[in-house]
């Protein structure tokens, strides 16, 4: 049985990870960036803010400022990735892509489907790291942004110009709608 895990409120900020089941590009393949652009904007309305992303073909990467203490991250992102997930199978659904979803629905297991279960899109953890300095924070933020043109990514000539990710805000101050306002003032 897995432990459930409270991450500590004494630190306000968190990179946190979580990929697509079998790291299948899930979100490219139902074009679902904007279900986590909508994910972001239900955070903001939450007061938790997005300080750095980039949405990848089949995981994300982001980080969180939670302002106020008494968050429970496991429960943020597990909303979250549940709230995607929907969106994601009803797109699935609608493209009548039935290989793809007989495949989503043999990664639940018989305790998952009584509970409702019905298709694995996110891998059951995720990652999350508290930000404890502004040095591992700088180092964070360089890592979600290079992301898209590192490894075997090349999803643009410059990780500027990756459509999906909040580095153009930070190198060149192109504005993202979800930010919060002080953020997009800088």
């Amino acid at each position: 049985m897995a432990v459930k895990y409270k991450h500590s409120d004494i630190y306000s900020m968190y990179y946190c990870t979580f990929t697509c089941y079998n790291w299948l590009p899930l979100i490219e393949n139902t074009s679902s960036y904007d279900i986590v652009y909508n994910w972001f904007s239900i955070l903001a309305k939450d007061n938790i803010n997005v300080i750095a992303f980039v949405i990848m073909p089949n995981h994300i990467h982001c980080i969180l400022y939670f302002p106020n203490a008494g968050f429970y991250l496991n429960k943020i992102i597990g909303n979250g990735k549940r709230f995607m997930a929907y969106e994601i199978i009803s797109r699935w659904k609608k493209n009548n892509q039935s290989e793809v979803l007989k495949t989503l629905s043999s990664a639940i297991t018989e305790r998952e489907k009584k509970k409702g279960q019905l298709h694995r899109v996110f891998e059951n953890s995720f990652g999350a790291k508290a930000i404890y300095s502004e040095k591992f924070l700088l180092q964070k933020i360089n890592y979600i942004h290079h992301n898209s043109v590192s490894g075997k990514w090349v999803l643009a000539k410059d990780f500027v110009l990756y459509q999906h990710s909040s580095a153009a805000f930070y190198e060149e101050g192109v504005g993202l709608h979800f930010m919060p306002k002080h953020f997009r003032d800088i």
